[in-house]
Formats: structure tokens, sequence, C-alpha cells
């Protein structure tokens, strides 16, 4: 069986734009984007699906899911994302990977229509990749202050508040 191409990616054997890592998890542009600065977010293990992940590494998994949405908006300058996970049904790539897509109100994506492009060319790659790669090491070297999520690698005030609770953490109220 052919070896795991988001597995490489994890390994380094792959290269791939990443926006970023750390010793859990990587974050790189999608190749077919849904609008420049589409990224994908991979556990470093191999896990085909989400009820695969350990529940011990939910916390941290959703967590850098957050920042790389923080990262996305800021980055791409965008007015907020999509985020989702295909479990089997239109999985690709047979590993657990979290999608985040730039979004701008009436950019054109209506449900769950996917209108795959293409990067025009390099500079175009570089240019989303460093926007986003700039913003997710500045926001992952802020840490939390509030009581619910106190050192975690994010940013939040007092009117918007994170939730955690042991496996997920949660934006914006109670849950």
């Amino acid at each position: 069986m052919p070896e795991c191409v988001f597995c490489a990616i994890a390994a380094g054997s792959v290269q791939a734009p990443t926006v970023y890592e750390d010793e859990s998890v990587v974050a790189f542009l999608d190749h077919r984007p849904v609008f420049p600065g589409h990224c994908l977010l991979i556990p470093r293990g191999h896990y085909e699906v989400l009820s695969d992940l350990p529940a011990g590494k939910i916390q941290h998994f959703f967590r850098s899911v957050q920042l790389l949405t923080l990262a996305v908006e800021e980055g791409m300058k965008a007015e907020g994302t999509f985020v989702a996970v295909n479990n089997r049904i239109s999985q690709s790539v047979p590993h657990l990977h979290v999608h985040v897509v730039p979004r701008r109100k009436k950019d054109g994506l209506r449900g769950f229509f996917w209108p795959r492009t293409k990067y025009s060319d390099d500079e175009q790659i570089e240019s989303a990749r460093s926007a986003i790669s700039e913003s997710a090491s500045k926001l992952s070297s802020t840490t939390c202050s509030c009581a619910a999520t106190a050192g975690a690698p994010i940013t939040c005030s007092a009117s918007d508040a994170l939730i955690a609770t042991d496996s997920f953490v949660f934006s914006g109220g109670n849950v």
C-alpha cells in the first residue's frame, strides 16, 4: 500500500506550503483551494477519521484549528472562515484533516458546493503562505490569561471569552 501523502508531509519527506506546525499538528495550504488561503490542518500521527483521534489529543487538535481560523482570518484579511471535516465520504486523502477556508460576504460559496480553483502562480502561494504563517506564529506566541483558557496559545477578550470543556474549546458562550 502506498504511503499516506499527509503522513509524508507531516514527516517532511513531501514538501507542502506550511503555515503552522508544532509537535502534534501541521497546517498547510490546500493545493486546490476553494479560495486562496484555504488550509488543511492534520495531526502528525495517522488517524483516518475524527473518531480515530485519541481523546487525549482532541483538545490540542481543536485548539490548533482555532488558532488556524484566527490566522487565516487575519492573514488573508477575511471576514470569517468555513471550517469542515470530511469523514470518509468526500475525504480525498484518508488521513484526518480539517479544512479552514477564508470567507467574505458575497464570495459565491453556497452551502457545501466547493468550486475548487488553482493558485495562479508560486507568488500567490507564497503570499498566502507567508501571511497566514506570520499570523499563526504571532497568535501561537500570545497566551490567553482569562480563567477559561489560561495559558492557551490563543487571543481572547472578556467580551468573547472561550469556554473550555474536558475535550473541546468553544467560542462565544455556553455549550
